[in-house]
């Protein structure tokens, strides 16, 4: 790492990782302080999450309408959205232009990642280091790396010999898989799993879903938009960005105003089947307390199970289909298009391997404690090392050559997600203590870059040198967002936001689960309070 010190290959005024919703953003953002601007992105193009993620059936879980930038009026009223909820490829498709119309490409070198960066204490500068070779000095170093983007294969024997083909479904190959006639085994009924395997029996001659944990998922009620609702969204599209900025979850929602316990069976079973006749994610806060109280969330567990039940002919499949190890939301609930419906199908066999686990891969297949399954192809739906594994990979040092790693061995520490101690000017966007994945990641990515823009002009116009988190103020907000967390019942169950979903990773619940329109509010005090819990370094 010494060598990093040395003269730079190029000097710049801000390094930004990932061209992903939010690394494009907040080059457009720096591009317009005036800010000389590098980018980095290891695919070929911009697009992130959805560049990478073209497994069959890949569709955004937000209404399409709200997964877009509001930075711009004229980019609102100028594209149309298909369907409710948008393909990977018309969300690509939209990213694509957007980063033709701004002209955000001649600022992003791709096909390249960043390995390292080593804080200069002698000038409060980064030296950041691509796989290429490049290395450059920077003032700000900007992590827009994702929060799911450092895809997990788990650790199955035998892997590298299977004679077949097997692939990530975040990491599809962007030429596509012929899956017409082949023996099919999908591990994982997680999000990508869920969306994956419907669309996946219809052509393989056979399917077997390997699951371990059966998930909560929602149909999604997808359909075309008409161009009358496209011209109502459009007309209030203002009003409509004002209420999602202030509310929880970054989209347009209100739960009904009682607790699920203070209204009669008859009319709770209305209000469920109505969330439920909707479609969407939103089923999970149809009542104000569902992720607050047990006894709440269990009506609402009662009545997906259900549901479940009627649609899967197979009593046994649907036993085994149903949750029973988590609360209903407190995993990240999932969205579908006939995913219950698929295992009443023929060429589909859902095999459990709670109860039979999978022991090793063979040349054949995969083989499990109690048979063995010969298969042409292997889908890992495994997901991510989400929120900070993407950060992780990058070797990156502070103050004392201290290894960010290391800060973070017994889990993320951040002040208000964006800050770390020790790292002066450097900013994570929409990561660990930030709404982040509980909220429109792109109303949260705009607020973020937003912010930080503010932020460096502040220090432009006091000239000074650099700004990083107090320690007492990362404690105070690792604390506070521990506090909330424990208030709710996320935090008991194993899932990917508190790490579960990776061996050996530290416990700790990871998003900031106060709600977007809080988290602004305060983030907002913050800036307006001269960035209390801050140190800025003067240039002196």
């Amino acid at each position: 790492m010494d060598d990093l010190l040395g003269p730079p290959d190029e000097v710049v005024d801000a390094v930004v990782v990932g061209a992903g919703v939010a690394g494009m953003y907040m080059v457009h953002r720096l591009r317009g302080l005036g800010l000389s601007v590098q980018g980095f992105e290891a695919g070929s193009d911009v697009g992130g999450t959805w560049y990478w993620n073209r497994y069959p059936g890949a569709r955004c879980d937000v209404l399409s309408v709200d997964y877009s930038y509001s930075f711009s009026g004229e980019l609102q009223q100028e594209w149309d959205w298909s369907e409710r909820y948008a393909t990977q490829a018309e969300i690509l498709a939209y990213l694509e232009h957007v980063a033709d119309r701004y002209g955000l490409r001649r600022s992003f070198a791709f096909d390249t990642r960043v390995v390292a960066a080593r804080l200069d204490e002698a000038t409060l500068r980064w030296r950041v280091r691509t796989d290429t070779g490049r290395t450059l000095d920077a003032r700000f170093f900007i992590l827009a790396t994702g929060s799911l983007s450092s895809a997990s294969v788990p650790d199955i024997p035998g892997l590298d010999d299977f004679a077949g083909d097997w692939y990530h479904t975040g990491q599809w190959p962007h030429e596509g898989v012929d899956c017409a006639g082949r023996r099919i085994g999908v591990i994982g009924t997680g999000s990508s799993g869920i969306q994956s395997i419907p669309v996946l029996a219809e052509a393989a001659e056979h399917l077997f879903v390997f699951q371990r944990t059966p998930n909560y998922t929602v149909p999604a009620r997808n359909r075309p938009l008409s161009d009358a609702e496209r011209a109502e969204i459009k007309a209030n599209y203002d009003d409509r960005r004002r209420r999602s900025r202030a509310s929880g979850g970054g989209s347009v929602h209100e739960p009904y105003p009682k607790s699920a316990l203070e209204v009669s069976e008859d009319e709770r079973r209305a209000i469920y089947e109505e969330g439920w006749k909707a479609g969407g994610v939103l089923f999970a806060k149809t009542f104000p307390d569902q992720l607050t109280t047990l006894e709440a969330n269990e009506t609402a567990r009662a009545f997906v199970a259900a549901k479940i039940r009627a649609v899967v002919k197979d009593q046994a499949v649907a036993d085994l289909l149903v949750p029973n190890d988590h609360p209903i939301g407190t995993k990240r609930i999932c969205t579908d298009s006939y995913y219950f419906e698929t295992f009443n199908r023929d060429n589909v066999t859902l095999v459990d391997v709670r109860s039979a686990p999978i022991v090793a891969i063979t040349p054949e297949g995969i083989r499990t404690t109690e048979a063995d399954y010969a298969l042409d192809t292997i889908v890992f739906a495994t997901g991510f090392d989400a929120m900070t594994g993407s950060v992780l990979r990058i070797d990156i040092r502070g103050r004392g050559s201290v290894a960010l790693a290391d800060v973070w061995a017994g889990g993320p520490r951040t002040y208000l997600g964006l800050s770390i101690s020790g790292f002066p000017n450097l900013f994570v966007m929409t990561g660990p203590g930030s709404p982040s994945v509980l909220a429109n990641m792109i109303l949260a990515a705009e607020h973020h870059a937003d912010w930080i823009t503010e932020c460096i002009a502040y220090l432009k116009s006091i000239e000074a040198l650099a700004i990083e988190a107090t320690e007492k103020a990362q404690d105070d907000w690792v604390a506070y967002s521990n506090e909330l967390a424990e208030q709710t019942l996320f935090p008991a169950t194993n899932s990917w936001y508190v790490g579960a979903n990776i061996p050996g990773k530290p416990r700790t619940f990871m998003p900031f689960i106060g709600g977007l329109g809080t988290y602004r509010t305060i983030c907002a005090g913050i800036a307006e309070r001269n960035y209390e819990g801050f140190r800025v370094v003067a240039a002196t």
